[in-house]
């Protein structure tokens, strides 16, 4: 069990707010040669779960901030909401340790240990909740992120595991043959370079309010934020003014709003692009994304199809739980992906969690997206590691796409990431104020744009197929 434990610890400490990246080759080291020395897969499981529990709690601990603070739980009842999520989150790593007792005993383990692990991560957002896979701890290591056009985030998840599992194998003292899987890996010094780093010839006016998440609004608070929000969306020469998701009452629908902002956009003679709440035909609340043009005109509009659990939605299971936002019922998913015309150019928007999603975000740029706008507000995860480990996600996207992100928060952070990943704009968090920035407009497909988790599905066919036919043999041939 310690053994197990320590793998979570470290796989922990590679993430921000540690951010110990050089540990990612070998967290999972530990765990595996757990499940190499112990014969009961029951057993397994168990370490595993345990494990997996470790890391969901010490990852996203700040979970239970929200939950408390934000979901009206109280302390006792956002721990124990949280203890329950981190239980249920800790069963894929109960899975991979199952499995990848049977698999580490042949002289393949190598990959199909990485298969296993870089599969069950593409699991997690269909199964519920995603938020760091492994290969993000690598968004700094220049040679191991040339694998990000191609097989996105899951192909750095694959080298680690691989990495990892190596070492395992030199501590168990197996053989040295059963390494020369590792001699595949020099061959990413063949892959192209990330690009370099240039200059942007496109401006635009990035909007951090800074409103509070638990303000309750009056109408004269209400007008008091719209003059604020005037004010700061003024200023010459930029050709997009970018508002985020803000915990405010930004409704279209609503005639003095719309008037409003219809003002702003014809006022600036500027592209405006901002989050608010709008209504499907049931009149079940949308988290959504406008733009509308220099003439006041409303051009598209693209509605979240990821919803944040217990943000936008409860699940089932947690049904005692105070959703976090203030709509009258639970928000709906949209169901298609927009990208909005912009002086000849298209743009992407994608909306806060969404930005877990690799395969949601690369269909922007594969619909034609030239760049990529991030609304997001990050208020309701206090002053955590949650900040900086969502930047981490936005950035990986930025590179397996080669597109440029424009990233638009209520309090941070607020920044621009070019398409290696890097990050040009950072503005200062926690505050009231406005930043021009500059980005470029990029034609060019990658190859995970154009194809999608094609590696990391399968990935997780060939590792559940070997498992399988491991654990048929096993039965057939039971050691004496």
């Amino acid at each position: 069990m310690i053994l197990s434990i320590l793998s979570a610890i470290l796989l922990i400490l590679i993430f921000p707010r540690f951010h110990f990246v050089w540990l990612a080759p070998f967290a999972l080291s530990p765990i595996l040669i757990a499940c190499a020395r112990e014969p009961s897969w029951k057993r397994r499981f168990l370490k595993g779960w345990a494990a997996g529990f470790v890391f969901w709690f010490g990852v996203c601990y700040w979970i239970q901030f929200v939950l408390e603070v934000h979901g009206g739980l109280g302390r006792w009842g956002g721990w124990a909401t949280f203890a329950l999520f981190a239980i249920l989150k800790g069963l894929h790593m109960a899975i991979f340790a199952l499995a990848a007792g049977f698999l580490i005993q042949r002289w393949w383990a190598i990959p199909a240990v990485a298969a296993l692990w870089t599969g069950l991560e593409r699991t997690n957002g269909p199964l519920g909740f995603t938020w760091l896979e492994l290969g993000n701890a690598g968004i700094a290591m220049s040679i191991p992120m040339r694998l990000a056009p191609i097989l996105g985030v899951y192909g750095l998840s694959f080298v680690f595991a691989m990495l990892a599992c190596a070492v395992a194998l030199v501590i168990l003292r197996r053989p040295r043959v059963e390494l020369a899987w590792l001699l595949v890996l020099p061959l990413l010094f063949l892959l192209p370079a990330m690009p370099a780093r240039e200059r942007g010839d496109q401006h635009a006016l990035l909007v951090q309010p800074n409103i509070d998440t638990e303000m309750d609004f009056t109408p004269d608070s209400f007008a008091h934020l719209e003059r604020d929000m005037a004010i700061l969306s003024h200023g010459p020469g930029h050709h997009i003014i970018i508002w985020p998701e803000a915990p405010a009452p930004f409704y279209p629908s609503d005639a003095s709003f719309r008037h409003y902002i219809e003002n702003v956009a014809r006022t600036e003679q500027s592209y405006f692009l901002f989050g608010g709440v709008a209504y499907n035909s049931a009149g079940a609340p949308l988290n959504s994304a406008f733009l509308f043009d220099p003439a006041g005109e409303m051009i598209g509009r693209y509605d979240k199809i990821n919803l944040v659990p217990f943000g936008e939605f409860v699940p089932k299971i947690f049904g005692w739980v105070n959703r976090i936002t203030r709509e009258a019922g639970d928000f709906v998913p949209g169901s298609r992906i927009v990208e909005f015309p912009l002086s000849g150019h298209k743009l992407g928007a994608f909306i806060c969690y969404e930005s877990a999603f690799p395969d949601l975000v690369r269909e922007f740029a594969n619909g034609g997206a030239e760049v990529l706008v991030n609304l997001s507000n990050d208020g309701y995860f206090g002053h955590s590691a949650a900040r900086e480990q969502h930047l981490s996600l936005v950035r990986m996207r930025a590179a397996e796409n080669r597109r440029w992100i424009i990233r638009a928060t209520n309090d941070g952070i607020t920044a621009v990431v070019d398409p290696a990943g890097r990050i040009i704009f950072r503005a200062p968090p926690y505050q009231e104020i406005s930043a021009e920035v500059s980005y470029r407009y990029e034609l060019d497909e990658t190859p995970y744009t154009r194809h999608g988790d094609w590696f990391a599905w399968g990935c997780l066919a060939l590792a559940l197929a070997a498992t399988g036919a491991r654990i048929l043999v096993t039965a057939r041939n039971p050691e004496p």
